[in-house]
């Protein structure tokens, strides 16, 4: 059920289908910045004042971040605290009740899917389980997304998906199956799909997890070799310690839907906030267990929330 849940979410991020009901098509018209005397390059993403709540449950919380061009950022925190639902704003899969969401010098939360195809273009979505299509192989995954949005023949998709495997050091096994690779090979393979058409930001959602430090270690390095070698924007999701201090130039924290921290490694580690030191040290605090209302009182935990990260699934489209 998960896996066919992934393969949904998927077919709507590549085929810009919607997730959500039909009732709620978007019909607004995205809404470009003014012109700024600024030299420097607009950030990649911006979010402002965004809420988002699914039933009772409040996942983000008046989210105020800016996500700069060329930077590696990690959003960090438990399960739970709206990581995966900050990303799916951002690949425009999810809206938000309030607030907006930029990318680049155009605001992307109530655009129609004709004009967010244009910008789903520019970002790749590497998914936490890989998300492959079960009964395609590997060269067809990668290819998928040149099926859907270009004009390019069987060869020329075919050098494209070379050289994506290429990029992320897996080769000769264009006519695998995914049940026939290991879980660090599903993630290169999931990987070369989201950078094959040459997109500015690539989203990694949890991009290590079910793989050994190793393997772990293996996926770091590709996203280094990501922002060094192609100049890629990345936003990651995790709760891997290890994993953010290699790959990030800045880290944010969340939790129960609030930004807590925000900067180097360095300088979250020397946070006087108890809630950052234990989270970096992975040292169990109850405290942690129970979220908070924004001046740091405790609240009940809402009916229906659960322990799996972030979001109920059937409110992005899941089965």
């Amino acid at each position: 059920m998960q896996a066919y849940a992934l393969e949904i979410e998927l077919r709507a991020f590549v085929e810009n289908v919607a997730l959500a009901s039909t009732a709620h098509r978007w019909n607004h018209r995205g809404v470009t910045a003014p012109a700024t005397s600024r030299d420097a390059s607009p950030p990649i993403v911006r979010f402002v004042g965004v809420r988002k709540s699914f039933g009772a449950l409040r996942v983000l919380q008046d989210i105020d971040l800016t996500f700069n061009t060329g930077e590696t950022t990690v959003v960090l925190g438990p399960s739970g605290v709206g990581k995966s639902v900050l990303l799916k704003h951002i690949a425009g899969l999810l809206r938000p009740d309030r607030g907006e969401v930029w990318f680049r010098d155009t605001r992307i939360d109530g655009m129609n899917e004709r004009r967010l195809s244009g910008i789903r273009r520019e970002i790749g979505f590497l998914f936490q389980q890989a998300a492959l299509f079960d009964s395609m192989s590997v060269e067809e995954n990668v290819a998928f997304p040149l099926t859907e949005h270009t004009s390019l023949g069987r060869a020329e998709r075919r050098e494209r998906v070379s050289e994506a495997l290429r990029t992320v050091g897996i080769e000769g096994m264009l006519a695998k199956l995914p049940a026939q690779l290991s879980g660090g090979q599903r993630k290169r393979v999931g990987l070369a799909r989201a950078i094959i058409l040459k997109p500015a930001l690539i989203l990694y959602d949890e991009p290590t997890t079910g793989l050994d430090p190793v393997r772990a270690d293996g996926i770091n390095e590709l996203i280094l070799k990501m922002r060094s070698e192609l100049g890629v924007s990345g936003i990651v999701v995790t709760h891997d310690i290890t994993s953010a201090r290699k790959v990030a130039d800045r880290l944010v924290m969340l939790r129960d839907g609030r930004v807590v921290a925000d900067g180097t490694f360095d300088e979250l580690e020397s946070s006087p906030d108890p809630y950052v030191q234990h989270f970096l040290r992975g040292r169990y605090d109850p405290a942690m267990d129970e979220p908070t209302s924004h001046n740091g009182v405790p609240v009940p935990h809402s009916a229906g929330s659960s322990g799996d990260d972030d979001a109920p699934r059937h409110e992005a489209g899941e089965a």
